[in-house]
């Protein structure tokens, strides 16, 4: 117990010598914890919007006016009929033109002014049983004919859509964002841990005599290594919780009462905050810690 406090106490000592670089090493620890304690979430947001939409995925047969009611009873029977189709339902005219009402209505009210009769045709939600089959199934109800040309496999299909482009799009978004924030992180991170290697070093040039005096007594590395690495450690500490005080604000004051108004920030609420700090503080301690090792690994050869 008596080695840790004497270790402890040269630490804090080597600190107050080297205040400048020891604030640029925290200053640089904080910000490395706030942008990843604010991509965890957002990753986290990103990949669930993307699950949602995947979930959504469907493909609508539209049928002409004229289709009779047998005809459509016989096309739901080959839909359903059909490899990976999960769950098929039926809108007629009128529950197309409720569903439109349903959904864009209440956003702009004057659309449905400009509306005259029905102008919805009566169409099929055909669901995969995985998104990932969603193509097999439009390529189903288009099978090429004689000459390769894809035709309807009812003459009742007036088209057939989906929203793999928007999923695709969505993706695309997504993996992009990932990157950029993935390759943020990695910068700063690698600041971070040649700012600490960096006050570490000048701790160790200042006290370069007393660490050759150390070692010609028998003092071993590791009696000379504790008193730096316990100073990367408080660097860390440091660093992680003014980080966490400055993301425990953030949340407070601006996620909390958005997320009552957005259904974005809502979906950050599945990771619990307090996991995530303790995470991000553990994380900055062993940035800093393994900074100062790093350091010390090249410049103790005395």
């Amino acid at each position: 117990m008596g080695r840790i406090w004497f270790f402890t106490g040269e630490a804090i000592r080597a600190i107050r010598r080297n205040v400048a670089p020891t604030t640029a090493a925290v200053v640089t620890t904080v910000l490395t914890a706030i942008l990843i304690g604010v991509l965890i979430p957002v990753f986290q947001t990103t990949q669930s919007k993307s699950a949602d939409v995947r979930d959504e995925l469907q493909i609508r047969v539209y049928l002409y006016d004229d289709a009779t009611q047998g005809e459509v009873s016989s096309l739901r029977n080959e839909i359903e009929a059909l490899p990976h189709v999960g769950t098929v339902a039926y809108l007629t005219k009128r529950d197309a033109l409720n569903e439109f009402k349903r959904d864009f209505a209440q956003e702009d009210r004057a659309v449905l002014k400009e509306i005259n009769g029905n102008p919805f045709p009566a169409n099929f939600i055909v669901k995969p049983d995985d998104a990932a089959n969603l193509d097999a199934i439009r390529a189903s109800l288009q099978p090429p004919n004689k000459s390769g040309k894809p035709t309807f496999i009812s003459p009742i299909v007036q088209k057939v859509d989906d929203r793999q482009a928007d999923a695709n799009r969505i993706e695309e978004v997504t993996g992009a964002l990932k990157l950029v924030l993935t390759v943020i992180t990695a910068l700063l991170i690698g600041a971070s841990l040649l700012l600490i290697g960096n006050t570490i070093r000048l701790s160790i040039y200042t006290r370069r005599r007393e660490i050759e005096v150390m070692r010609l007594v028998g003092a071993t590395r590791w009696f000379i290594r504790w008193p730096f690495m316990i100073e990367g450690v408080v660097v860390g500490m440091l660093g992680g919780a003014i980080a966490i005080l400055v993301l425990w604000i953030g949340k407070v004051t601006v996620v909390d009462p958005l997320s009552e108004s957005f259904a974005l920030m809502q979906a950050q609420d599945s990771m619990s905050f307090v996991v995530l700090m303790a995470c991000l503080f553990v994380a900055a301690i062993l940035v800093s810690a393994i900074g100062s090792g790093l350091t010390l690994r090249r410049f103790l050869k005395v």
